[in-house]
């Protein structure tokens, strides 16, 4: 067998990257240590937009654009314009590797008052790699990338309730060639299928004030693998909970708070002894399903440990004559748990049919992969305003 010495980690086999950079630099592809519940694609669940970066990672709530297709695409529903274009880009991690970055195009079309499709695509690329065998030799470079395509339909029940469905393609093609290991395996990329399902109400109240709630269960589906033969690994499988409540303070002023929760749906890795039997926990070995319902009472530390799976987000954005934007938020997740925690800030612009926005993450650079991460969004609404 072997092995391909890369520039920033050595890779024991190449299906294994994301891994082998989180065993060589302490953080997985989202941010988190390694303490965190492992799962495969992680970048699923990183936030793909300048709005939502800069409050802290909170979206599920807050008043519907064209990237709810990330957040709660039962908020296109709510979409004021017929038709609504967004493009997002991150460079990622990029204390560790100069060249990872992170792409969204989000796209929502309004069939009628009630329906709405959306359609989104999602790409994470690696960089590019320069590889060599174990005798030095080169071997060319090669980009390992990861990439999503949703679809999206939300129907609006009554003037503040609505629903949505989705359904995802990922393909995670981490592996430069195809690479048999000792095992007789043979590497492939990863190809799966998931679904979300997700809610949006708002209850407008007082002088142009509003109430809303959001949930969004996303990434059910098939689990990931890499080879015909070899273990299969779970999707981040998530709920995410939002409230928000905007305050219109006069013709020209408004100003938003939002609190979002997050938790993965995955079994928590159990405790084992040296010969690896489980001491304490549940064995994380089990279907898709048993692994959503598991998830909420398997930690190994009981109910206390179940809680710090929990990520908080609270956010806040203050808007001046619907033309610019100030924002805000904090993100935190336990140490025992991934780890993350950081400030975030940014702005908006909003002419004619176009908003600018910018995110930058606030971090110490000592403690987080993701000190200084910038985040650039450009969208467009066209059409009749609803």
């Amino acid at each position: 067998m072997k092995f391909f010495t890369l520039s920033r980690v050595i890779l024991l086999a190449p299906f294994l990257l994301p891994v082998a950079v989180a065993a060589q630099t302490g953080t997985n592809t989202n941010g988190s240590n390694i303490n965190a519940i492992p799962t495969e694609v992680a970048f699923l669940n990183i936030s793909p937009d300048s709005r939502s970066g800069a409050m802290g990672d909170a979206g599920v709530a807050l008043t519907p654009d064209v990237n709810a297709n990330f957040w709660n695409p039962s908020k296109l529903a709510f979409l004021e314009s017929d038709d609504a274009l967004s493009l997002s880009y991150s460079p990622w991690l990029r204390h560790l590797v100069p060249d990872i970055s992170l792409s969204y195009l989000s796209y929502a079309h309004k069939i009628d008052d009630r329906n709405t499709l959306g359609a989104s695509l999602r790409y994470f690329n690696y960089g590019s790699i320069p590889l060599a065998d174990d005798n030095a030799n080169q071997q060319g470079n090669y980009t390992p990338n990861e990439f999503s395509l949703d679809v999206s339909f939300a129907r609006k029940f009554g003037d503040n309730f609505s629903l949505a469905l989705t359904g995802r393609y990922i393909h995670s093609n981490i592996s430069s060639v195809a690479f048999a290991t000792n095992a007789g395996q043979t590497t492939k990329a990863g190809n799966a299928f998931a679904a979300d399902i997700s809610l949006y109400y708002r209850a407008p109240y007082g002088d142009g004030n509003t109430f809303a709630f959001g949930t969004n269960i996303s990434n059910v589906g098939t689990k990931i693998g890499f080879s015909d033969v070899g273990p299969k690994y779970f999707l981040p499988t998530n709920l995410k909970i939002g409230i928000a409540n905007t305050w219109k303070l006069d013709d020209i002023n408004e100003f938003t708070a939002a609190l979002d929760l997050n938790k993965l749906l995955v079994p928590t890795p159990p405790i084992k002894d040296g010969n690896g039997n489980i001491i304490k926990g549940h064995d994380n070995d089990v279907s898709v399903p048993a692994g959503v319902f598991q998830s909420f009472g398997d930690a190994p530390g009981g109910f206390s440990e179940e809680i710090k799976e929990i990520t908080l987000s609270p956010g806040f954005e203050y808007w001046y004559n619907k033309q610019f934007a100030l924002r805000a938020g904090y993100f935190y997740e336990n140490p025992m748990k991934g780890g993350r925690h950081y400030l975030t800030m940014g702005v908006g612009f909003k002419y004619n049919v176009f908003n600018f926005d910018f995110s930058y993450l606030a971090a110490s650079q000592q403690n987080s992969a993701l000190a200084n991460t910038l985040r650039f969004t450009l969208s467009a609404n066209f059409g009749a305003t609803k």
